[in-house]
Order: C-alpha cells, then structure tokens, then sequence
C-alpha cells in the first residue's frame, strides 16, 4: 500500500488523459458532448439485433458520420489493423492522447525501464473469439488467422502499447470485470509508490458489442429494453424508471507520475490522485452486497489514505450502471459513508451519457472527474426526470451540468466477482 506521508508531502499526479467512447474520440470532444448533454447510446448497428430484446448500444462512433469519430487509419497502417482487435486499436488511440499530453515519450533507457504500462480489461477481444469460433465451425481450422490469439489475449492492449512506445518498466492487466480499470489505476499509483517506477501509463480498453455478450447479459436480464425507439434515453441512473445497463464500448488512459517528478520536467499537473481502495464482497457472483458494505469499505480505505473525512469530498462520481439492484446497493453504500451529507454532496454516473464501457468504465470516468475538478463543473446525470428517493437525498445534479467549486472527487468503480475500488483525486495546490 502508498505510504500516506509521501502521498501527501509528494502526490502521485495526472499529467495526461486519453478518451475514445460512444462520446467520440478525444478528452475536449468527450467532456464538452458530457457536458451538453449528449448521449452517445444509439441504435445497435454492430449486427443484426432482431432476435435480441436489447436493439440498443454504446457505440464509438466512426469517422465516416461524426468528425470526432473512430477511423483506426488515422493511428496504424492495415497490417497492424488486422493483428489487433478493436479493444486493442482504442486502448493505442487514448494512450497516444495522454502521452501527447503528458509529454511523455522517453528516448532514455533508463526512462523507458521506469515506465510501467497497466491496462484492463473486462473481457478482452470477445468479438474476434467468437468469430474465431464461428471460422472452425464453418471453414475449418486452416482458415485461422496466425494473428487471432495475440489479437483478443486481455492483457496485448498493455503488450502493444509497451511495444509502440518501448515501456519496458513493470506491465500488467487487471481483468476484474468492471472495476478492472480503476484497479489498473491503483496498481499504477502502488509501483510510484514502492520505487518501481516513475511513470504509470495506466487506465482499461473493451469493444465487446457482440451478439454473445448482448445476449449473455440479455439472458441475465441485466440489459435495458425498454427505451430501444429512444436509445438516448435507456442509461439512467438514480431514475425510478431505470431498467437495465447500456453495454458500451472505448478506451481511456490516464499518466501519472509524482509531483516532483512532473515539475522536473516541466509537465503540467492535473490533478492529484491521493487516495485508493478496493476490497471483495465476497457474497455473490454477479451481485454486489445489498447494503453496499464492501463497496463503502473500499471508499473508507480510499479516504483514510487520502487523510479525508466525507465531509471532505465533493463530488461522486458513481459506478451506478442503471439497474435497480445495483443503484440502489451503491446509494446505500454512499449514505453509510456519508450519513451527514445531502445536497452538499453531488452524485452522478457519467454511465447515463455513455452507457457501461465494462473494463474501461473506471478510466473513462476517472478522465471526466479530472476535468470536473479543472472546470468546477458537475456533469450532468442524464434522464432524471423522477429520482429514486433513497439517491434525491444529493444533489444529482439532473439533466444539466452543475457549478459547484470542486477540490476533491471519489470516484466509485464494482464488478462482478464482487471487485471493489474507489480513487479519491484533487486539484493540485
């Protein structure tokens, strides 16, 4: 665990954010569509839907309809195209954008040693699995491709951006379902702390809009179906009329390195990341703890590390995906940690813009809480229109952006499994 003096007399600090999401590829395109209130949830285009109840998605837009959209063409000739899956080409499209950022691209070795590179996933390359299946099925064993395996494997996305880049420091994948990328975050903050490395290129990829993953989690029930004429209005947390989550593909990447480390060299901090948590239900497969208390735990630990009290914090950036059960275990968590707070303390889930990225979630809405803590601003909690009562306690700030002078963010990330995490960041004195 970080040792909590150096934490505070030397933070560990965000130098540069990369975004791709149904929003549409960059950090400034992200955060003013989130903050317009746009919805990049959209008709399901992927494949054909017919027999499935959910027609709905969170889809990257292409290039060919959005000016801010996805053409891998734009970052990687064809060749590398079809060794990569499309976790994979999002992952390299947000590092590129952080690094750039950041103004990290070591020619030094000994630079290069000291740059760990940590990117999750929830599922990996599902989509080229399953076609690989399909390819035996139909046209036999010689028509696989030598590339398949190295193209969904979980953890190439961290394999091709250390290779892109030449990261040969400490590598790693966490692969825990949605709370994988902002664990990725935390192990990047624990290798600073330890000395193993200066720098963490860190943060999640996932693109598994496929006919297997929408009808799993449509089996499970765990899917909206009743907005499919309106997608944009299907993600929506902390509403009474919420049904089910949106699956939802992209990428984010966050750098991070100490404070000292940044000054150095002469890189602009973002924000601070001072505080991290995570812990296991250990009660349920897909269900979290109805009382939230493994969830609260692991936001307890984020503030204890942080040296917060709640009265301390903010703005939450929630998990909450827009299914009841799981709203409704995070609210409970919240108000257990918080039991003094009410419309002080803004709530919301940046999942009601971009539907549930799965291992790429905690990045992306780690990326959004750096940009409120920098513009002051809460995004909005899109289709609000009636709060479920136990959440109406905050301020949820309900289908508009809210001012409000923000120092510190808690930003909450669970899976199934039962994985916990929760990252404290602030502004930088």
């Amino acid at each position: 665990m970080p040792n909590r003096d150096d934490l505070i007399n030397d933070p560990i600090v965000v130098t540069g954010l990369g975004a791709v999401s149904p929003l549409g590829v960059g950090v400034a395109t992200n955060w003013e569509r989130l903050l317009a209130g746009r919805s990049g949830i959209v008709t399901n285009t992927r494949f054909d839907t017919t027999d499935h109840a959910c027609k709905i998605a969170g889809l990257v837009p292409d290039k060919q309809t959005d000016v801010h959209g996805f053409d891998a063409r734009d970052h990687m000739d064809a060749k590398d195209i079809r060794k990569m899956d499309l976790f994979i080409q999002y992952s390299l499209v947000a590092t590129s954008e952080a690094l750039a950022q950041a103004g990290w691209a070591p020619e030094d070795q000994d630079e290069k040693d000291r740059t760990a590179t940590i990117i999750a996933t929830g599922i990996g390359g599902f989509p080229v699995i399953t076609e690989a299946v399909k390819t035996v099925q139909q046209r036999g064993l010689r028509k696989l491709s030598p590339f398949v395996v190295p193209s969904f494997l979980a953890n190439l996305a961290a394999g091709q951006v250390s290779i892109r880049h030449g990261f040969s420091g400490p590598i790693g994948c966490p692969v825990t379902a949605c709370a994988a990328s902002l664990q990725a975050i935390g192990d990047g903050m624990r290798l600073i702390a330890s000395g193993e490395a200066d720098v963490a290129v860190c943060g999640g990829a996932d693109a598994c809009v496929d006919p297997v993953s929408i009808g799993g989690f449509g089996a499970a029930r765990a899917l909206s179906t009743a907005h499919n004429d309106q997608p944009e209005k299907a993600s929506r947390p902390f509403d009474k009329g919420h049904d089910g989550f949106v699956l939802s593909e992209g990428a984010a990447t966050l750098v991070i390195e100490r404070l000292s480390h940044a000054r150095a060299r002469g890189a602009l901090p973002l924000a601070a990341l001072t505080g991290y948590g995570t812990t296991a239900d250990a009660y349920h497969v897909t269900a979290g703890r109805p009382d939230g208390s493994g969830a609260a735990r692991a936001m307890r630990l984020a503030l204890s590390m942080a040296r917060l009290t709640p009265a301390e914090i903010d703005y939450i950036n929630g998990h909450s995906t827009s299914t009841p059960v799981g709203d409704a275990a995070e609210i409970a968590a919240i108000r257990s940690v918080f039991p003094e707070r009410g419309k002080d303390l803004a709530v919301t889930s940046s999942k009601s813009a971009v539907g549930h990225l799965l291992g790429a979630a905690g990045a992306i809405e780690a990326v959004y809480s750096v940009l409120a803590l920098r513009d002051d601003i809460v995004p909005p909690g899109l289709n609000i229109d009636e709060p479920e009562d136990a959440a109406a306690v905050f301020e949820l700030s309900p289908n508009k952006p809210t001012a409000k002078s923000l120092h510190r963010v808690l930003s909450n990330g669970f899976g199934f499994g039962g994985v916990n995490a929760a990252l404290v960041l602030e502004k930088v004195a």
